[in-house]
């Protein structure tokens, strides 16, 4: 394995839960000027991107200059979620996505589609409707929304998040499965099957993904979580499910749990030998339960955000990371009341502050991309898509 380190100095002004390796990492200062995170990403194979809104891009042309500076990715931080695009039975509103698309045309970036089939963020006369559904009226439910999106966007998003977050150990079943799910509640497990089945067929040249959350720590509760996740992709690929990638969201909570290195490495190492890809998804850093002051607390985020990196990059079969927004100045962290901070200052989980400068999280995402081994040769050794 690659040598990780942790800030070790750092660490001893708080009792952030990280593991220390002998050579600790000084999250240096950023590179106000240099390259952006995704032509460093692309250095070793890979890519780099953040979710974005619609209505970001119209009314905020610095962020805007910062997206085009940073990511070759974006993805829909909410524009294609159903409650969204499909307010009414039979009637489609893709209008904020399309935006985000037209914009990724015209200059060149990569679109990611999230998501497909998810428990949450339904409309709720699909809640209504599913239970009380005839046989095919219920599968329609499914796959027409599929089949919908992905044939709109064919040739313009080439990934998708087509099942989200399907485990959830803590609901009490012995599968892990998530219980509280319309969609495993209409079909049984087997509605990742018929997901991934008609999204394949929809868009054979789509890079297809399972994602969920909570994958990373070493702690029961992740634990409980990728022991469900890896017992349910061998499941679904005995089936001959079209899984290509595990997406990892990577919402990452140093402050209340610990990273070790080594147990992430070996879940990723199990994923990459059912020969998946690997991607992370989501990534954030919530800092609520650091220092108050910004210097060490920035410096401890950094130094797990580069321990995490340089422990996903050196696998190589994953290709890409995206991080949850790109500034702080848009982080879901500052109004979710579990991670804002009580004094109204925002979260501090970005490559990005508030005021669009790059930060020592930012500096230390470069240097992990900065010392990752190339992927491409194992990738295409291994056929994995690209």
């Amino acid at each position: 394995m690659r040598r990780r380190a942790f800030i070790a100095g750092a660490a001893a002004l708080c009792s952030v839960p990280l593991v220390s390796s002998a050579v600790p990492f000084v999250p240096p200062l950023p590179d106000f000027d240099g390259p952006g995170l995704d032509a460093r990403a692309r250095r070793s194979g890979r890519r780099f991107g953040c979710a974005i809104k619609s209505s970001q891009l119209a009314r905020d042309p610095a962020f805007t200059a910062a997206v085009l500076r940073e990511a070759g990715t974006i993805v829909q931080e909410y524009e294609l979620k159903r409650h969204v695009t499909q307010p009414r039975p039979g009637k489609y509103d893709f209008s904020g996505n399309d935006k985000l698309v037209n914009f990724a045309q015209e200059h060149g970036l990569a679109v990611r589609g999230h998501t497909l089939v998810w428990y949450a963020m339904n409309p709720a006369w699909l809640q209504a409707a599913l239970p009380k559904a005839a046989p095919r009226v219920k599968e329609g439910l499914l796959t027409g929304y599929v089949e919908t999106a992905m044939r709109r966007y064919a040739g313009r998003i080439g990934e998708w998040d087509v099942v989200n977050e399907p485990v959830e150990p803590k609901e009490g079943r012995a599968d892990g499965l998530r219980a509280k799910n319309i969609w495993e509640q209409a079909f049984g497990e087997e509605y990742i099957d018929l997901a991934f089945h008609t999204a394949r067929t929809a868009d054979p040249r789509a890079k297809l993904f399972l994602t969920d959350f909570g994958l990373e720590h070493d702690s029961r509760r992740c634990a409980a979580r990728r022991t469900a996740i890896l017992k349910l992709l061998e499941r679904a690929l005995s089936r001959r499910v079209p899984i290509d990638a595990l997406g990892i969201q990577g919402h990452l909570k140093p402050f209340r749990e610990p990273f070790d290195e080594r147990v992430f490495a070996n879940f990723l190492d199990e994923v990459r030998g059912m020969g998946l890809g690997i991607a992370i998804t989501e990534m954030d850093i919530a800092d609520r339960g650091g220092p108050q002051a910004v210097e060490p607390r920035d410096a401890q985020v950094a130094a797990v955000g580069k321990a995490f990196l340089d422990v996903a990059l050196d696998n190589p079969v994953t290709s890409s990371v995206l991080t949850w927004g790109l500034s702080d100045r848009y982080s879901w962290l500052s109004t979710y009341p579990e991670y804002r901070w009580p004094d109204g200052k925002p979260s501090r989980g970005l490559p990005l502050d508030s005021d669009l400068h790059r930060k020592r999280l930012w500096a230390a995402m470069a240097a992990a991309f900065d010392a990752a081994p190339a992927r491409r040769a194992s990738i295409e050794s291994q056929g994995v898509p690209a």
